[in-house]
């Protein structure tokens, strides 16, 4: 007989029933058994697949969901060491927000930032130099010398390319202060050609504060192509003003202008990210690509690392293997995007064979520094 709602000769069975022996070896009878049989067998592993498949939707939506942080307060620049577990960490910023107490962290080997409860960690204040004598053979704080040793120049000062394992480009679009509307060709053309062989696909974003909350739709639509991992975004923080003369000489033009106030610049850039659900990065993008040794300096006190570019398309600069590419998104450099539309269609083949790619800026400085180890 069949037993069901137990197990039998090491078949598993269900719906309570007992069936005579003459009816088990009736032929109609033995097909329905066996049919109820592998439907309730299907149906339960089809109901824990699709169970799952949401349970884990739900887990990635969360994780590319950054938290709004609407009540900011005593946001500070705070030098530190933090450890969670088996992982350190570099402490960059503290605030608070809701009655918690919260860090900005940075991981000094893969340059990856997240914001966490300060209660989580085990903490030890530091000084900026002692952080960075503790970390001084990570590829994070490697990345910050190297900015500093270029630091004389007046144009473009920072790190210029990255060291990609495979020809490819890291993008990155600067959202400067504009009347205009979001170029958004630049992201439903790199989707489109991308969507096959890189998803999400990677990007920079330089913004500034102005930008940031004059351009509410634009940037609500930004991140919904992030919260459907059709773009992964590394935000890069431009200053808040990008105040800029057509008169000054560039020693007295953009972050240079006699007054500027870069704790503002570069702190209420960053608070005003995090009320928008924005993580900021460790880069940060002179306005203009314009600096002094001085500024460079006091950038990287921040703990963030400049980024220039060696190919700023509008410019007729060429990219080579390994190139952080400049373009406009803000509407005000049409040419630039246009070159790049042609850049992404004359490289469609060897797209398709992921012979050139768009690389994540995080991981592209990053194994330019793991490389020299």
């Amino acid at each position: 007989m069949f037993i069901f709602n137990g197990v039998k000769d090491g078949f598993a069975v269900s719906n309570l029933k007992v069936i005579s022996l003459r009816q088990t070896f009736d032929g109609i009878n033995l097909k329905q058994i066996v049919l109820l049989f592998v439907t309730q067998n299907y149906m339960k592993h089809l109901l824990k697949y699709t169970f799952l498949t949401f349970l884990l939707t739900c887990l990635v939506t969360m994780a590319n969901a950054q938290d709004t942080y609407l009540k900011i307060q005593n946001y500070k620049v705070y030098y530190g060491w933090g450890k969670r577990f088996t992982q350190d960490w570099i402490i960059l910023r503290q605030f608070e927000n809701g009655g918690k107490t919260l860090f900005m962290l940075v991981n000094p080997q893969t340059m990856e930032t997240k914001i966490d409860e300060a209660g989580l960690y085990q903490v030890k204040p530091m000084t900026i130099t002692e952080t960075r004598s503790l970390f001084k053979n990570t590829p994070y704080q490697k990345a910050l010398q190297k900015a500093e040793k270029q630091s004389v120049m007046v144009q473009d000062a920072g790190i210029e390319s990255g060291m990609p394992k495979e020809t490819g480009i890291s993008l990155t679009a600067d959202l400067c202060p504009s009347h205009r509307p979001l170029d958004r060709r630049i992201f439903t053309d790199i989707i489109t050609e991308f969507k096959k062989v890189e998803h999400p696909v990677p990007v920079a974003l330089s913004i500034t504060g102005i930008w940031m909350n004059n351009h509410q739709p634009d940037l609500e639509w930004l991140k919904q192509l992030q919260q459907n991992q059709e773009i992964n975004i590394t935000w890069i923080n431009h200053s808040y003003n990008h105040r800029v003369s057509l008169k000054a000489p560039l020693k007295e033009n953009f972050l240079l202008e006699p007054g500027t106030d870069i704790n503002y610049e570069v702190l209420q850039t960053e608070k005003d990210m995090l009320k928008n659900g924005l993580l900021p990065s460790v880069f940060f993008r002179f306005p203009g690509l314009v600096s002094d040794q001085q500024l460079v300096y006091r950038i990287t006190d921040f703990g963030l690392i400049p980024i220039g570019t060696d190919a700023w398309l509008a410019k007729g600069q060429l990219p080579q293997a390994g190139s952080i590419v400049l373009i406009h998104g803000n509407g005000n450099e049409p040419v630039g995007v246009a070159d790049f539309i042609k850049l992404l269609q004359s490289k469609t083949k060897q797209i398709a064979d992921k012979q050139w790619l768009l690389y994540d800026l995080r991981q592209s400085v990053d194994d330019e520094f793991e490389s020299s180890n």
